[in-house]
């Protein structure tokens, strides 16, 4: 089974492209995994999802840019 090596994110990615703390980070990770979970999704916990992290605030595709 093979995944994408950055698909998933983990509190100090957040941290950084946020630039806040790594508790902060680990609570916009839960509400985001919280909301991911609502959907019906499966989440592990310390991580999120790049993609809906990006979709949730409002980040452009490179290519778009």
């Amino acid at each position: 089974f093979y995944m994408e090596e950055n698909r998933f994110m983990r509190v100090d990615n957040v941290a950084k492209e946020l630039d806040v703390s790594n508790s902060h980070a680990y609570r916009i990770m839960k509400a985001l995994n919280d909301e991911l979970e609502a959907m019906g999704y499966m989440v592990v916990s310390g991580r999120v999802n790049r993609a809906f992290f990006m979709k949730k605030f409002c980040y452009k595709e490179e290519e778009e840019m």
